[in-house]
């Protein structure tokens, strides 16, 4: 043993706390108490197991895979390099597809068609559009960097609170910490976010299946039980399910939008019948006009921009569970070249009042995709958006099991849940963690009964406001990161990925954030078409819009009340633990300067697209 070693070990032994020695990529282990533990490969257990479909599969996992290691030439061999539980089962592929098209672009685009008219629906887009990326960029550097699990959640908890700058033993913590007023509740809040979200989209899956005239003669309830079984079947594999069933959906879904932006390209150009047999131009943005309610109407539509963007964060959760996640730049073409494009096809092809978007109702009946069909005698590709919305939601609703098991894992390890949720299964599933979001799924039988629509409307309030609350939380990590990370003596030229814009970018998204809370407020309490004279009725119509904010800062208020602490002075902010990339600024420039000498179309590919 050398020198290096036997000191390591020997403070080890001191000290009871877990270390890695990370000279090369082949020697990262755990070393806990002075002994050194073997890693766990997973790679030598049967096809069965890592798929997880056989008894085996769900025995503990009997160590970290060393799936994330430390390199670089600074590395600090007295500091924790976590190599979490979950498995590295992601590839690239998947995690560009993660999140890429929600309901809200097929389904809620109408409704904001409707309240906010053709420019405000891509006002309201854009400006999400621009904090999204501000967001996706800032989670990019934070994610590729520290690696953890609980991914922002566990950096947030760190950057922003106290509590979560201990160095002491990452993997599992053998008591809660203390102090953690803004660790207490971003969790918490994202957790059940995705628990109410579970039920919503189990309901909202059987409703859109109702739509064909023979399913609508089955009850609710068994659509029901059939998606809930759907979803646990699905969760079986784990990982790979869920990434697997993103990327092929994302695909599918993908490629259904292209198609409606060439029978829109050509419908507008006066190459369909009826209202389409001439050119349209942009007759519509003229009358009806191109806003609907003015201001409020920009306004109103900020929240179901924001939904549909919902979930796109889940690329720095999956960071433990992959290595490579620098899908960050495909959030850029997602929101100029699909949503905006699409939008803007929208609003040139189908006017913001008409009656079928007036009419309400569920499925693919009020989507401007099918309206926009339906008016050139386009028939069947009602159908066909049906069938991507069912997707759409199943997608949404594994997300939901996928990011809510995560983060109460990350709560479990951190001791802020019941310690049984740390537990992960051979096959890489946080086992206990996926039981109960499943177990979230019963709560949709409630639609059943007369009152179950009055039920539901109180949970989508509940997750209505919190991605907002997750977005701001990942900018104002990322501005604490930065800060720290100059402060002590560090250069942002040892930063393996650097954000877009930087510190003022994510600014930039925190600004937006708080400007759309306020939007949403102003909305809630003076909605179109005026306040309801009954206060009670009001009151309701404003909680509804509204619920999250008052639930956040009761939390905060009860967390703060608890733990009486205020963050970290910046130069005491532990940038070290967890970190996978040691190199030195002049090492990360050698290698910059190397990747420049490539050809000008990789060159241009890596800017766009890679990293």
């Amino acid at each position: 043993m050398s020198s290096f070693d036997a000191e390591k070990d020997a403070y080890a032994k001191n000290e009871g706390e877990t270390y890695v020695s990370s000279r090369t990529a082949g020697s990262v282990s755990p070393v806990e108490g002075g002994a050194r533990t073997e890693l766990y490969d997973p790679s030598k257990e049967s096809l069965a197991t890592r798929l997880g479909i056989n008894f085996e599969s769900f025995k503990r996992a009997p160590g970290a895979t060393g799936g994330h290691v430390a390199d670089g030439s600074a590395i600090d061999p007295l500091k924790g390099h976590e190599n979490p539980m979950l498995q590295q089962k992601m590839r690239p592929r998947h995690l560009n597809m993660i999140a890429a098209i929600g309901t809200g672009l097929f389904i809620g685009s109408g409704g904001a068609l409707n309240r906010g008219g053709p420019l405000g629906v891509l006002i309201a887009w854009s400006i999400i559009g621009v904090m999204l990326i501000t967001v996706t960029q800032a989670i990019g550097e934070l994610a590729i960097l520290f690696p953890v699990s609980g991914g922002f959640y566990t950096l947030a908890v760190r950057f922003l609170d106290p509590s979560m700058g201990m160095a002491c033993n990452l993997r599992r913590l053998t008591k809660p910490l203390t102090g953690a007023a803004l660790g207490w509740i971003l969790p918490p809040q994202y957790f059940l976010q995705w628990f109410a979200t579970m039920p919503l989209e189990i309901t909202a899956a059987g409703i859109t299946v109702q739509y064909w005239e023979a399913a609508a003669k089955v009850d609710i309830a068994v659509w029901i039980t059939v998606f809930w079984v759907l979803f646990i079947i699905v969760n079986i594999f784990g990982t790979l399910g869920y990434a697997e069933e993103e990327f092929w959906a994302s695909l599918f879904k993908l490629a259904v939008v292209v198609i409606f932006i060439i029978i829109g390209i050509v419908l507008n150009c006066g190459g369909g019948s009826g209202e389409y047999s001439t050119y349209v131009g942009g007759r519509y943005w003229r009358d009806p006009g191109a806003l609907a309610n003015g201001f409020k109407g920009i306004c109103s539509v900020f929240v179901t921009a924001a939904f549909s963007f919902a979930g796109t964060e889940l690329v720095g959760l999956a960071a433990t569970e992959t290595n490579l996640p620098t899908a960050v730049k495909g959030t850029f073409w997602r929101v100029t070249v699909i949503y905006l494009s699409t939008l803007l096809i929208i609003g040139l092809n189908v006017p913001y009042n008409q009656e079928t978007l007036l009419g309400g109702g569920s499925g693919a009946g009020t989507s401007p995709f099918v309206i926009m069909a339906k008016l050139a005698g386009l028939n069947g590709l009602d159908h066909l958006l049906n069938i991507t919305v069912c997707i759409s939601v199943l997608s949404i609703g594994l997300s939901c099991v996928y990011a809510g098991s995560r983060v109460l894992t990350a709560l479990a390890e951190t001791g802020f849940a019941p310690k049984c949720f740390t537990y992960v299964d051979k096959s890489g599933r946080p086992l206990y963690s996926v039981l109960l979001l499943l177990a979230a799924g019963p709560i949709a039988y409630v639609n059943c009964s007369a009152k179950g629509e009055q039920i539901f409307n109180w949970l989508l309030a509940l997750s209505g406001l919190s991605t907002l609350f997750t977005w701001g939380a990942i900018c104002m990590c990322h501005i604490r990161f930065r800060k720290a990370w100059k402060l002590q003596g560090h250069s942002i030229d040892e930063l393996p990925f650097r954000a877009f814009g930087g510190v003022y970018g994510s600014w930039l998204g925190f600004i937006l954030v708080c400007l759309v809370l306020i939007a949403q407020f102003y909305t809630a309490v003076w909605p179109i078409g005026g306040r309801d004279p009954d206060g009670k009725k009001a009151a309701e119509t404003f909680f509804l819009s509204y619920l999250a904010a008052p639930i956040f800062l009761g939390l905060y208020a009860v967390a703060f009340a608890i733990f009486r602490t205020t963050p970290k002075r910046a130069h005491e902010i532990d940038i070290d633990t967890g970190r996978k990339s040691w190199f030195t600024a002049e090492e990360m420039n050698l290698w910059r300067a190397e990747r420049k000498q490539a050809p000008m179309h990789i060159r241009i590919y890596r800017k766009l697209f890679s990293s």
